[in-house]
């Protein structure tokens, strides 16, 4: 016999173990997890700052690159290239242009690198400036545009102006069609200043002509981090950097909440342990040995003896209660489960066999229904008045005509009719010979694990594909893979499985209520097996259902009864060295049914 007291003690010294561990645990856990995570919203902060700069550089730039392409696939521009003008430069060169354009400097660049005219807009005055004017050609001559351009029309890029920031566009002028041979570049230039660069990411912000680094720079503070934003040139290099400064308010708070879950968790954790250590011998442990002292006994002998009443009204008297109840149970079901077990598992063959074959014979029923129903495709008193009328030899050319055209497309459409019916014919001969193929396999290996054979499981879709299209009243659009894919398996099984598959995929786009829907199948493989999914936009089902359809009896359907195909279809999948799910995003949402084999090619000596 076990001690309590001694049993008592220790489970106070472990309980006493197991809270400072976990304290300590808890708060290495929160610091683990609280403080990285907060770094990383505030690195995802810093992300959205730095890509916000970006766009916004990029948005200027982009307007300038927009205005000065209209100049450059523009002929009167191609024309001035060849022949410069005071005309032209007047009309479209002047302060007022430019201002129309918004933009500070226009330049017109020889293929040579040589200028043929450059000018500078003083926006406060709207008049040329010829200081700014010479900065801006001077620097125009050190660059290389063919390079930079390369196989583009066009292009953007930033340039710094002594204490100015500009962005530059620069197009090759070429006539307005786009023909031509390029006879240089124009380039137009807008310029960037700290408040119009605040007021897009609305935030203080400044451009630093002195501090021009190639990547980010962020440098960091006890609240505060200063975010460096290189601004690229013409050679890719930084002649600039956006300069701003944001507040570590993520960071803060994360040091903050980690403080106060580490003390409210340790607290809470105390008090739980103290209540648990003093509660648990009472009223768990010395119930429990009881019960598992019993366990021991029925464990060790087999014999499913009950429990010895003890009398409690609480949890643990209900336990012992729902153990005697259980044993008896178990020993009820032991004997009937021997009686049941060797005929249910007859039963259940045949009744697979029948739902396969009632699927198989569903499309002969609508094929001979739809025959029966269909209207002839000419009326066939019609047809003889016009023979009579055309046997007439006084009868008007114009309306022999008439009559002979009648007659033709009544013929022709007589043959149309033949066709489809020939067509509808050879696919029922199909459904029939695979109704004679499942009784058929039946018969010869009713007791027998399934021969696996390398077979084309697209030929197999492709066929089932065909048949389902005559198995419900919705019209129903397939898509499946057209390359082969051979797969280990029984043919006939497979040819099974796919079919119910695809008439559950059909009921379920019934039970939405449409005319027509879709079955999508696709086939991905990997080193060893495939996996084939068949996709439909039906009904659906909720994701606690799962574990109930593939039960022997269950039907996601109230007007249906049986549920025998999923359970046949899972089982026959794992007979075959596969498997089968079912997936689903919920209600209204369809469903998708997987499927896996093993390829032939790996498995090829097992076939044999």
């Amino acid at each position: 016999m076990r001690n309590p007291s001694s049993l008592g003690v220790k489970l106070v010294l472990i309980l006493t173990g197991v809270g400072l561990i976990g304290s300590i645990a808890l708060t290495a856990l929160l610091a683990a997890l609280i403080i990285p995570s907060f770094n990383q919203l505030e690195a995802k902060s810093i992300d959205a700052h730095v890509e916000r700069t970006r766009a916004a550089l990029g948005d200027f730039a982009t307007k300038v690159e927009g205005a000065v392409r209209d100049y450059g696939d523009w002929t009167s521009s191609y024309d001035y290239m060849a022949q410069p003008n005071r005309e032209f430069e007047e009309e479209s060169f002047s302060p007022l242009a430019m201002a129309n354009l918004n933009v500070d400097g226009m330049a017109y660049v020889g293929n040579d690198g040589r200028i043929v005219i450059a000018r500078w807009r003083d926006s406060a005055r709207n008049v040329d400036r010829p200081d700014q004017r010479a900065a801006f050609s001077a620097a125009l001559e050190k660059s290389d545009f063919r390079r930079f351009l390369g196989m583009r029309s066009s292009g953007s890029y930033y340039l710094r102006l002594g204490r100015d920031l500009a962005a530059i566009g620069v197009a090759k002028v070429r006539r307005s069609d786009g023909t031509g041979t390029s006879r240089g570049y124009v380039l137009m230039a807008r310029r960037v200043t700290s408040k119009a660069l605040s007021d897009v990411l609305q935030l203080p912000a400044t451009i630093d002509l002195r501090s021009a680094p190639d990547a980010n720079l962020i440098t960091s503070a006890r609240a505060t981090m200063r975010i460096a934003v290189p601004i690229r040139g013409s050679d890719g290099h930084a002649v600039a950097s956006a300069v701003f400064t944001v507040p570590r308010d993520v960071s803060v708070l994360g040091q903050r909440m980690l403080w106060l879950a580490v003390a409210g968790s340790s607290l809470l954790l105390l008090v739980v342990l103290a209540m648990l250590r003093r509660m648990i011998t009472t009223l768990v442990l010395r119930p429990l040995a009881r019960v598992e002292s019993h366990m021991q006994v029925v464990r060790s002998s087999g014999s499913l003896g009950l429990l010895p009443d003890e009398i409690r009204n609480d949890e643990i008297g209900s336990l012992g209660n729902s153990f005697n109840a259980m044993l008896q149970q178990l020993k009820d079901l032991r004997e009937r489960l021997e009686v049941q077990s060797f005929a249910l598992g007859k039963s259940e063959s045949a009744v697979a066999v029948m739902h396969n074959v009632r699927n198989a014979l569903n499309p002969i029923s609508t094929i001979l229904s739809q025959g029966i129903a269909q209207a002839p495709p000419v009326d066939r008193a019609v047809l003889d008045r016009a023979m009579a009328e055309l046997a007439q030899e006084d009868l008007p050319v114009p309306r022999r005509a008439k009559l002979l055209a009648f007659v033709t497309a009544a013929l022709d459409a007589e043959t149309r009719d033949r066709d489809a019916r020939r067509k509808e014919l050879q696919i029922g001969r199909e459904a029939m010979s695979h109704v004679l193929e499942i009784i058929g396999a039946q018969q010869s290996a009713a007791h027998e694990r399934p021969s696996l054979e390398p077979c084309d499981v697209t030929e197999i879709i492709a066929k089932n594909a065909t048949i389902a299209r005559y198995s419900g009243s919705v019209s129903i659009a397939f898509s499946f893979p057209a390359q082969a894919c051979h797969v280990l398996a029984s043919r006939i099984i497979l040819s099974q499985v796919i079919g119910n598959l695809f008439s559950n995929a059909a009921d379920a786009i019934a039970a939405t209520g449409t005319a027509s829907g879709s079955i999508t199948v696709t086939i991905d493989r990997d080193a060893s097996s495939a996996r084939i999914a068949i996709r439909d936009d039906g009904e659906g089902f909720a994701a606690d259902q799962t574990p109930t359809l593939f039960q022997r009896g269950y039907s996601s359907r109230a007007h249906k009864s049986g549920g025998l195909g999923l359970h046949w279809c899972a089982n026959s999948m794992n007979a075959m060295g596969g498997g089968l799910k079912l997936e689903s995003d919920g209600r209204g949402r369809g469903a998708v049914a997987v499927l896996t084999l093993a390829l032939a090619e790996e498995r090829a000596d097992l076939a044999a």
